[in-house]
């Protein structure tokens, strides 16, 4: 295993766990056969990401986990075979992760559908995955706001992300967005909102691959019906996104790898 960014402290953790080589960049990487995976972090490293499909080189991908970060410190992060966000919806994992997550955040369990409110709330992509998959964000939103005003007469609110994490948390936590603004449905670029609008019992859409894409629609002409998935399938849905992120400890012991190898997480 090769993993790039010593001075990085999520990446230093899961190198410590599988006896990681540091490497400088993706340059090194041809002095190494493609059957070496790496492990690295950040959505700013297009670069890194292409070189790996192109080689045929697995990698590990390292960024904010999909639940439980609801305070001023991250302390899960989703680690992805060869992608950004997971894509492969499992429903058949135990809740024995999702529960301890859960410990002192009864927020967290989906309960059920909230189907009511008024308003949609259009979540505006942030910096990186826009350079990431080449989307103007000021357009983006521009259109979207567009075609949703051709099939609602609900008022349309656009929450753009706080660039400081403290000022995403607390006071101006998108938990309290939903209520504020009586929120009826959540649009997103591929924003972890997403999830969070469904945890919280608010349907979603979505416009690029996303971690909550099977339990969303992307059509967004159909804003006034959207999904309401059954309830046992959001739970065992949240029960795979415990899976798919560790904290920073699970991944200096060597527990992250052997879940993601144990239950085939990809």
């Amino acid at each position: 295993m090769l993993a790039i960014n010593s001075k990085d402290n999520e990446v230093a953790a899961l190198a410590a766990g599988t006896s990681a080589e540091f490497i400088n960049s993706h340059r090194d990487l041809r002095r190494y056969p493609s059957d070496v995976p790496v492990i690295f972090r950040s959505m700013s490293k297009k670069k890194l990401v292409d070189v790996c499909k192109q080689q045929q080189r697995d990698f590990y991908y390292i960024d904010t986990g999909y639940i439980g970060n609801h305070s001023a410190r991250k302390s899960w992060h989703r680690i992805v075979k060869n992608n950004v966000q997971h894509a492969s919806t499992r429903y058949d994992l135990p809740n024995d992760r999702f529960k301890r997550m859960c410990l002192g955040k009864p927020y967290m369990p989906f309960v059920s559908w909230k189907q009511g409110g008024r308003s949609i709330l259009v979540v505006a992509p942030s910096e990186k995955p826009c350079k990431f998959y080449g989307v103007n964000k000021n357009e983006w939103i521009t259109e979207t706001v567009s075609k949703l005003s051709k099939h609602t007469d609900r008022p349309i609110v656009v929450r753009e992300k706080p660039k400081l994490r403290k000022d995403r948390v607390r006071n101006n936590s998108i938990f309290g967005q939903f209520e504020q603004d009586d929120v009826f449905a959540v649009v997103t670029y591929n924003s972890i909102a997403s999830v969070e609008a469904i945890s919280y019992g608010i349907p979603a859409f979505t416009t690029a691959p996303n971690v909550a894409d099977a339990l969303c629609l992307k059509d967004l002409s159909l804003i006034e019906t959207p999904l309401y998935e059954d309830t046992g399938k959001v739970k065992a849905w949240q029960n795979w996104l415990a899976y798919c992120q560790f904290s920073k400890k699970e991944m200096a012991d060597g527990t992250a790898m052997q879940l993601i190898e144990k239950y085939s997480i990809g």
